[in-house]
């Protein structure tokens, strides 16, 4: 029987960084997206540590128990893979197994772009990796394709988005971003309306999420308000500007994604056809599986957990003697 989970704080890249852990073997780094947190990887801390693996999940920069640094400059891809590489020096671990979703699926993704050679394998969940496009800038991009309503455009501005979120509680944010279906289908809403306006929440809580889940993202984010999160989506152009050097670069590790077939990401910018149509395979050459998930959605490894965490272990499992 594994133990159970603990928590400590580490002293990386110039943050302290909160992690929860379990198990003892190679590590599995567990990097969540937003808005969430540790918590996020609940079920696949216990079942990997359960399969012998030491599973590590931080509360990534400007989240939960971590710091929350001020400034949008502060959550560039270079900051966020420097604080894991000091996180991983400090558990005296060279190579582990890294898994990503959401924003922590682009985090992974640049952490093998960066340093390969600390990563054995890769599972992305959601947000498959593409590379930087040397003509346009992202935010650019997504204005042209999707307009000013679309989501990643109405958070650029600092404070504007956080002043929508106030109109409602905690409790009613976490429903809404966890547990929301958007009537349209897309992230996007006219310049009027606050994003959370527009997302529907269920009746009753599906069998995925307890009022226990609900409240602790609720406390913690009530704790850290929302700015952290939201400056990842804030720094993209400054990010754009930072990774010139790596136009063009491969992810060199071994590689698979995951995807919900009613996740919005999959259905929307393209995406479903640059994984299936060569282009991820093309930008990630050592991709061996893609997995997509019937019924699944957004906060797929919360809603099909044990699904998850199985997929995850039989394609680490491949690897297991060689992280010895």
């Amino acid at each position: 029987m594994a133990s159970e989970v603990s928590h400590r704080i580490i002293r990386t890249n110039g943050i302290n960084m909160h992690i929860a852990e379990q198990g003892s073997g190679p590590v599995v780094l567990l990097i969540h997206g937003f808005p969430e947190l540790w918590y996020s990887w609940r079920h696949q801390i216990r079942e990997l540590a359960m399969a012998g693996y030491h599973a590590v999940a931080p509360d990534m920069r400007g989240y939960g128990d971590t710091d929350v640094p001020l400034g949008v400059h502060n959550y560039s891809h270079l900051r966020l893979v420097g604080d894991l590489i000091g996180l991983l020096d400090a558990l005296g671990h060279h190579k582990v197994f890294v898994v990503g979703h959401d924003w922590g699926s682009i985090v992974a993704s640049h952490l093998c772009l960066f340093r390969p050679d600390r990563v054995i394998a890769l599972v992305n969940l959601s947000v498959p990796y593409r590379p930087r496009d040397p003509t346009k800038s992202p935010v650019e991009k997504m204005r042209s394709l999707l307009g000013e309503g679309y989501y990643i455009c109405r958070f650029q501005e600092p404070g504007k988005a956080e002043e929508e979120f106030a109109r409602y509680n905690y409790t009613e944010i976490m429903k809404k971003f966890l547990l929301g279906t958007l009537p349209g289908g897309l992230f996007s809403v006219s310049t009027d309306q606050g994003i959370l306006d527009t997302l529907e929440t269920p009746a009753t809580l599906p069998s995925w999420m307890t009022e226990e889940d609900i409240q602790y993202f609720a406390k913690m984010f009530a704790k850290t308000g929302f700015t952290g999160g939201l400056n990842y989506y804030r720094v993209l152009d400054l990010d754009w500007e930072l990774l010139a050097p790596w136009t063009g670069a491969e992810i060199t590790v071994p590689t698979k994604y995951i995807v919900g077939d009613k996740d919005l990401v999959y259905n929307t910018l393209g995406t479903k056809n640059y994984v299936h149509e060569g282009g991820l395979k093309k930008n990630v050459p050592f991709l061996e599986e893609i997995v997509v998930i019937k019924d699944g959605h957004h906060f797929i490894q919360q809603e099909k957990s044990h699904e998850i965490s199985q997929h995850i272990l039989d394609f680490f499992g491949k690897f297991k003697l060689s992280a010895l």
